[in-house]
């Protein structure tokens, strides 16, 4: 009794303190954790990720062709960031996008714009234009902060009552790992599915950033389909684990792309 009092306590503290929006669906969200701590330990364990699985080389095509669509939709979510008045939300963003030569069909983005793409996921996205809408929709969940409010859920239960200050001195491996697992990082460890409701909001906000960096978002479509019908083998890739690609999925995408494209200009890639 004492410890489910001690839940609801912290869970009335979060209810208080912690509110904010998620750009563009304007969805209140609930976060226990500053954002600080999230990019602390987004350097420290993107540092050791590269560490153990290095980055392709950076004259690969595939490298450059990585790091160019990254660059792109970072221009484009700087953009809508500064237009509505929230450059606060990723002024301690520090950019970065790397190529892992793995089978592993998967691809994240950490607190702070830290980007890996797997080789793997080549086979579904095809061209530029479908890595930009996996890369986008990656980064969406980052600007959204989706994986704050998954750690959050998960901490309540782990802390049992103890302040965050104690559970980060006395569990900080137990942590550790919930922020690896939040971001899809590492296969030995499983990982925290996305609600259904932050892949709808990461899908409509990858829309929009892969429209700002000049990419057509109808192609979402077609990239999405692909992904649904390698759902229906016998291995699901471990990119769909945490990313469900359903009939409902792909007609909620398509009735957000008139709003989306109202912010695409085509370029030339």
């Amino acid at each position: 009794m004492k410890k489910s009092k001690s839940i609801v306590s912290l869970l009335l503290v979060i209810l208080i303190f912690s509110c904010s929006k998620v750009p563009i669906t304007n969805r209140k969200q609930l976060k226990l954790l500053p954002e600080s701590l999230m990019l602390s330990m987004s350097l420290t364990s993107y540092q050791e990720f590269l560490t153990q699985n290095p980055p392709a080389s950076a004259s690969e095509a595939n490298t450059i062709m990585v790091r160019n669509v990254g660059s792109k939709i970072k221009m484009g979510v700087i953009k809508f960031m500064k237009d509505k008045g929230l450059s606060k939300r990723i002024s301690n963003y520090k950019w970065d996008f790397n190529l892992v030569n793995s089978l592993t069909v998967n691809a994240w983005c950490m607190p702070g714009g830290k980007v890996v793409v797997y080789s793997g996921i080549f086979d579904y996205t095809k061209d530029e234009t479908g890595l930009a809408v996996v890369m986008s929709h990656e980064i969406a969940h980052a600007v959204a902060r989706h994986g704050n409010e998954r750690m959050s859920q998960q901490l309540v239960v782990l802390l049992g009552g103890v302040s965050l200050s104690v559970a980060l001195s006395q569990k900080p491996e137990e942590i550790k790992n919930i922020f690896l697992m939040s971001y899809g990082v590492g296969s030995v460890l499983g990982m925290l599915a996305y609600s259904r409701l932050h892949e709808y909001e990461a899908d409509k906000i990858g829309l929009v950033f892969m429209a700002l960096a000049g990419y057509d978002p109808s192609k979402a479509v077609d990239l999405w389909e692909r992904m649904a019908k390698s759902s229906t083998g016998t291995k699901i890739p471990q990119f769909l684990s945490t990313h469900p690609s359903d009939e409902n999925r792909i007609k909620a995408i398509k009735e957000f792309l008139p709003k989306a494209q109202a912010y695409y200009t085509p370029v030339s890639h």
